[in-house]
């Protein structure tokens, strides 16, 4: 596997499309672990981009929410609490006692439980929505093609929000 000179792992030009998508994943997954990479616990928590609200300590909290809803509550219809709690559902709320290290092995443990459970599935295989997501995608389920798409572009959308922090908290830019 061929990678960045940074270390992440640049995905196949020729693939059969489940070694694709799930590559391009991982290249995005890794790109915000890039971006957080290096940074104090004062870095990570700081809204670097005003007005908003956002942190890059959020934003891996909120990315480990998002992996869990997607493979465990959609995929595999399992009812599990948030990760951070229900008053934290979106997991962009910071916790003084929980820094950068638990948030990445939270993510991590979720970005596992995900494979874990779809490693032997077709892209086919499908997952139940809730009534809410059903009204407004028109629909009851999804794939698990489309869940993977969704995440490369949801990964895609939130690494240029760190880009942004990031540059504004360190002036550091790339990746």
């Amino acid at each position: 596997m061929a990678l960045t000179p940074d270390g992440r792992p640049i995905p196949p030009p020729h693939a059969a499309e489940r070694a694709m998508l799930e590559s391009w994943l991982d290249f995005q997954r890794a790109t915000l672990a890039r971006k957080v990479d290096g940074l104090d616990d004062r870095q990570v928590r700081l809204a670097s981009v005003p007005p908003s609200t956002m942190t890059l300590l959020g934003l891996v909290q909120h990315l480990a929410e998002v992996e869990r809803n997607w493979y465990q509550r959609v995929f595999d219809g399992r009812e599990v609490p948030p990760v951070y709690g229900p008053e934290n559902a979106d997991g962009y709320g910071l916790d003084p006692a929980r820094g950068m290290a638990e948030a990445l092995a939270d993510w991590k443990a979720e970005i596992d439980r995900g494979r874990e459970l779809t490693a032997d599935e077709s892209l086919d295989a499908a997952g139940a929505l809730s009534p809410q997501a059903a009204a407004v995608l028109g629909a009851d389920s999804v794939s698990l093609r489309w869940i993977l798409v969704h995440l490369i572009e949801e990964y895609a959308r939130h690494n240029g929000h760190a880009d942004l922090l990031r540059e504004r908290v360190d002036g550091v830019t790339g990746v």
